[in-house]
């Protein structure tokens, strides 16, 4: 299993993203990824998904040592004392007596950071979390999210593919050893598996383009990818890209196509934050 070293964390470098998954479909697809030999699950108390995954984990017969599961408490239960109770009761969906990462989803714009950060390593010192990170943190609040936490802070969780840069937020979370884990790593909206960059290096790999893509996020230092997909056929496509490598060109090329979009994110746009 490649992994990535993240303050402490082992967090595998492909995952399952579980977001839209519902009800029968989810237990079904989070089952065969298992078997097809994912260990890193990604669920959300938002998404409404937890008890879905929880019973696919239980399904599946693997140690619970062997798995990484992660999950989020959404931006409107991050203050001291409805975050413990967001992650108790995320526990008890999902039937497990801890989180291997406990995320806060968003940054809000109306509690305190200080107040949710100190809640976010309470839930680690009562065995809720074996590590904490956060999702969708500009540069400035992981900024002084890293310096309000007592624990070391594991990931920032962001929306990251060749068509959108994160390159600030990418350059921090290396300086303080942290993952940047890429959530949509193939790009919403079409348009990036049909690229020049990307058919090429498929072309010279005989590889799906998806593979190229994911392939580009995990040859980059410290970047995890939790690819999500409805089609179980899919699930092994996305898995199956630690038997080759990209060339320095290859990279270079797909990563180009970040400057031809010129779109660089470092924002964070929660429900109750104007996008700036």
């Amino acid at each position: 299993m490649h992994t990535i070293d993240a303050n402490g964390a082992s967090i595998p470098a492909i995952g399952l993203g579980t977001w839209t998954l519902r009800g029968a479909e989810c237990t079904g697809l989070v089952e065969h990824a298992l078997d097809v030999g994912y260990r890193h699950l990604d669920t959300a108390a938002s998404y409404e998904n937890e008890a879905e995954v929880g019973a696919a984990i239980r399904a599946s017969g693997i140690a619970r040592s062997e798995l990484f599961v992660t999950t989020k408490v959404w931006y409107t239960d991050i203050a001291p004392g409805d975050l413990e109770r967001s992650a108790e009761a995320s526990l008890k969906r999902l039937g497990l007596d801890h989180v291997d990462l406990l995320l806060i989803h968003w940054p809000s714009k109306t509690v305190p950071l200080e107040g949710s950060i100190r809640a976010l390593n309470a839930t680690q010192a009562k065995g809720y979390a074996r590590n904490i990170g956060v999702s969708n943190f500009p540069t400035g609040l992981l900024s002084r999210a890293i310096e309000l936490s007592e624990h070391k802070l594991a990931c920032n969780q962001v929306e990251y593919h060749p068509m959108l840069s994160q390159e600030k937020v990418y350059a921090l979370c290396r300086k303080a050893g942290m993952a940047m884990v890429s959530y949509c790593p193939l790009h919403r909206g079409g348009g990036l598996l049909e690229e020049t960059a990307v058919r090429a290096a498929a072309e010279r790999h005989a590889r799906p383009p998806a593979q190229v893509v994911l392939r580009w996020h995990v040859q980059q230092e410290g970047v995890a990818a939790i690819p999500r997909t409805t089609k179980k056929e899919r699930l092994a496509e996305n898995f199956a890209i630690f038997d080759f490598s990209l060339s320095g060109e290859e990279m270079n090329a797909i990563s180009a196509l970040r400057s031809a979009n010129s779109r660089i994110c470092d924002f964070a746009f929660a429900p109750d934050w104007d996008r700036a």
